[in-house]
């Protein structure tokens, strides 16, 4: 399987994907979709959390974000982003977690990231890990969290649903941090 860049300094460039099931790349819709919605991204700070192919983060990299880091667990996926990033040559703006989304959320340094992606595995949307992601996303910023779609909003702890998109069997939930927490 093959994904592409859709816009940017890589626009129509296409990333490898793992052969295998263990990942559900966001289709090309959605993702233009997301980033129309999002609109300019230029200079922000981009966590990509169960980052897979990791083409959410390097969409926003080739649409101008400052940097991305990436966090997989998964051995292959690794593999896979880590030639992705050395394909495109970003490495310098890009930085690759090894490790599960909950482990690197229990000792990393309390770094602020504008947009928070968490597209987690739909059969286990883990969302005890997506909520302990909120406390890195910068006052202002945004967390999107990939759902499976005709599905409401999960409820998120520490954050507030601003909007939620379904496109078929997959939806996106906004959130941005609760202020009254």
């Amino acid at each position: 399987m093959r994904v592409r860049l859709i816009a940017g300094e890589f626009g129509g460039r296409y990333l490898d994907a793992p052969d295998t099931s263990r990942t559900h790349p966001m289709s090309e819709r959605i993702r233009g979709a997301l980033f129309n919605m999002l609109g300019d991204v230029d200079g922000l700070r981009v966590l990509d959390a169960f980052a897979g192919t990791g083409a959410i983060g390097l969409e926003a990299l080739s649409r101008g974000a400052r940097a991305a880091v990436f966090i997989e667990r998964d051995r292959i996926a690794q593999k896979v982003l880590a030639n992705n990033i050395r394909l495109l040559g970003v490495g310098e703006r890009a930085s690759l977690i090894k490790a599960p989304v909950a482990s690197w959320s229990e000792t990393a340094s309390l770094e602020q990231f504008n947009l928070i992606f968490a597209d987690p595995p739909y059969h286990d949307l883990q969302l005890s890990t997506v909520s302990r992601l909120a406390k890195y996303l910068n006052p202002k910023g945004l967390m999107i969290l990939s759902h499976p779609g005709r599905e409401s909003a999960p409820t998120v702890n520490g954050v507030v649903v601003v909007d939620n998109r379904s496109y078929g069997d997959a939806a996106l939930a906004f959130y941005r941090l609760d202020e009254t927490a």
